[in-house]
């Protein structure tokens, strides 16, 4: 069964060129807003899209995410929200391939199977679950992709070949690479290590390798998608998102333009650095 991620990859693999694969936080600055820029950026150029599912304790990700997971949460957003946020936007977008990250818990609260149900029939296409390590995938991981849904694993630079196997076993969709160790909105890493561990993965699987942590620019996304199936971007747009808002950290009019002209810039990186690459 193929998923709108396997589709979306295979169609880019056609042109030649990496997917732009960008993140936000449902529900941040507010429930109406974030509608709205999940409605806008794949006009703008997002080809995958990451909608991070708020929590009160996201452990693995940099500050900018933990303040977009606050926001969202003060706003209301719960992970019911969440889900109908991605059936509005499947009114008008049924092409788009989306992918919620987060952790276990909501889901777990939630209550796995009713989730999955509810995911699946939402829209949603696949998972990325961070704090579930492949020891852990009777949990979700394999009643994820009984459902239908990919699920999407993190490898890292400390993932050596003996461990690798196990972190690719169930994984489907795409490899998310994270090209630093440490948490998420740190330094830029290194580009001929990024191909080097691209290439590496490679070896190890036929699935798609995009890779994250870091990349704030165009010209830094064009860098990595040379090397890389696809160039994952979060932390840059929820910084950007934050810089709009106004004091009490409410949505301005600039808010959804700051963003989606981000995104479109990003993209023009991503694209240029494939058709270089082809020639």
């Amino acid at each position: 069964m193929t998923t709108r991620i396997d589709r979306r990859f295979a169609q880019l693999k056609t042109e030649g060129r990496a997917a732009l694969v960008t993140f936000l936080t449902a529900g941040d600055p507010d429930p109406e807003t974030s509608l709205a820029l999940l409605r806008a950026i794949p006009a703008a150029g997002a080809d995958v899209v990451e909608l991070g599912m708020p929590f009160t304790d996201p452990m693995a990700d940099g500050p900018a995410i933990q303040m977009s997971s606050q926001r969202a949460l003060k706003a209301g957003q719960t992970l019911k929200k969440t889900l109908a946020m991605v059936r509005a936007f499947r009114q008008a977008d049924d092409a788009t391939p989306l992918v919620l990250m987060g952790y276990y818990n909501p889901i777990y609260i939630y209550g796995v199977d009713r989730f999955l149900r509810d995911a699946k029939s939402a829209g949603v296409d696949g998972l990325i679950v961070v704090d579930l390590p492949p020891e852990e995938d009777e949990e979700l991981c394999l009643p994820a992709l009984k459902a239908g849904l990919n699920f999407i694993r993190l490898a890292t630079p400390t993932t050596d070949d003996k461990r690798l196997p196990a972190v690719l076993a169930n994984t489907s969709g795409f490899v998310y690479y994270v090209s630093i160790t440490g948490i998420t909105g740190a330094a830029m890493a290194d580009p001929a290590k990024v191909t080097a561990a691209v290439a590496r993965i490679k070896r190890h699987t036929k699935l798609p390798v995009a890779v994250g942590f870091g990349v704030r620019t165009a010209e830094q996304a064009a860098v990595i998608a040379a090397g890389a199936d696809g160039v994952v971007v979060g932390s840059a747009l929820v910084n950007a998102l934050k810089a709009s808002l106004d004091r009490d950290e409410k949505t301005t009019a600039k808010t959804v333009t700051v963003v989606v002209n981000l995104v479109a810039e990003l993209a023009r990186g991503v694209r240029s650095a494939r058709r270089v690459a082809a020639e």
